[in-house]
């Protein structure tokens, strides 16, 4: 990758800020995921009926994703990222009001919606600004930004095993997270590039922002009909079934299949999220060194590797498994991102598209494992991550650098 130009004040600013977005997005997404077991005692459901409580908030993703990239276009990442804000923020306080007040499914289910929807925009928005400041610096940073994400997890599910290990309830966690959420991204989104350098990244500049701004819809459509960025998606799909999975199961398959206390599983998923956040800070300089193709088939197949040892290798094991395993999920995603904003006239579509075919994972992850957890647990179901890499490895050769690069 080279540089477009050396990086300046504004841009080593606006890279600090893209750092606390995605670490603050992390954050709110793991106030939530780190009490996934608690909201199954509380509300009593099976594993199949957590599975479908979780598609609520795919579904919201989804409906988001699509609109994601023309959100964007129209109104910049940095508004794009507070309205998503607000959403998700409504969304959590949703979620700990159906929890803990009213003890209400639907309305746990509504929350998640919003929450899907907050994050997904969120995401969007985040990850195309990321995609800026990567090539204006003119070297790998995006695993690091996704670190950032990662780390803010690490904190919020330690904060989560804690709290639920203490019986504070959803609804007091969740409050606090919004406040936190509220009060410091209006601060981080000052320092985000101004509309005209973003627009410069992604080939629009003054003079094509009209004829641009109409044929915002017909890009994503073109995008959609693209075989690099098709298959570039089902290497994030895979990705993301592989990092969601533990994200929303792992807590309780080692509470349930080895039963284990709620907050030990927390702290399982914890362990996960730690080594995922050292994977994509340290795996950053070997993308540049050794490329995108061959750090991830080694990444893939560890994965498969830790989640055989969380399924078959006993309560002690299973935590070493879980760091393999967070290893394994850790660069597929934001390798994967930086991919579809290879060229950066064309990345907001695609960007777009890949987001909306990874969160297709998080449709098909939450009902899959809750089906087959009812029928041989949840520990046992977590087996059909190896399929999911099998298919990740068959369609890494389309996130291979640009020539030029």
């Amino acid at each position: 990758m080279s540089a477009i130009a050396p990086p300046t004040p504004a841009v080593r600013t606006a890279r600090n800020a893209v750092f606390t977005a995605f670490a603050v997005n992390g954050a709110a997404f793991a106030a939530f995921a780190s009490r996934v077991p608690d909201i199954k005692h509380e509300l009593g459901l099976t594993a199949g009926e957590l599975g479908l409580t979780l598609f609520a908030l795919s579904i919201g993703a989804v409906v988001g994703l699509p609109l994601s990239g023309w959100f964007v276009h129209r109104f910049g990442a940095a508004r794009s990222t507070l309205g998503a804000a607000l959403v998700q923020s409504i969304g959590l306080v949703a979620v700990g009001i159906g929890v803990t007040a009213l003890a209400s499914r639907g309305v746990a289910m509504a929350g998640l919606v919003l929450v899907g929807v907050g994050t997904g925009v969120f995401d969007v928005a985040m990850n195309l600004e990321g995609a800026s400041v990567e090539r204006l610096l003119g070297r790998s940073i995006m695993p690091h930004f996704h670190a950032a994400f990662s780390g803010g997890t690490v904190v919020s599910a330690i904060i989560g095993a804690g709290l639920s290990f203490l019986h504070v309830s959803v609804l007091v966690h969740v409050i606090g997270t919004v406040v936190l959420l509220l009060a410091v991204t209006p601060w981080f989104l000052r320092a985000f590039l101004p509309r005209d350098a973003e627009d410069d990244q992604s080939g629009e500049r003054t003079g094509e922002a009209s004829a641009n701004a109409g044929r915002g819809k017909a890009g994503i459509a073109a995008a959609w009909r693209e075989p690099r960025t098709l298959l570039i998606g089902v290497v994030v799909f895979a990705a993301a079934f592989t990092e969601g999975t533990a994200n929303d199961w792992i807590g309780v398959a080692l509470s349930d299949g080895y039963d284990l206390p709620r907050w030990a599983g927390v702290l399982g998923f914890a362990v996960f999220l730690s080594a995922m956040t050292g994977g994509r800070i340290l795996g950053t300089r070997l993308l540049d060194e050794r490329g995108r193709l061959p750090v991830l088939r080694v990444l893939f197949v560890a994965a498969v590797a830790g989640s055989i040892l969380v399924v078959f290798g006993g309560p002690v094991v299973a935590f070493i498994g879980a760091a393999i395993w967070g290893v394994g999920a850790s660069l597929g995603f934001p390798v994967g991102m930086s991919a579809a904003a290879d060229e950066p006239r064309r990345a907001p579509a695609r960007m777009s598209v890949v987001s909306t075919i990874g969160y297709t994972a998080f449709i098909a992850g939450p009902p899959l494992l809750g089906f087959l957890g009812d029928h041989v647990g949840v520990l046992r179901s977590l087996v059909v991550v190896g399929a999911m890499a099998v298919l990740a490895l068959a369609a890494l050769p389309a996130v291979r650098e640009p020539s030029h690069s």
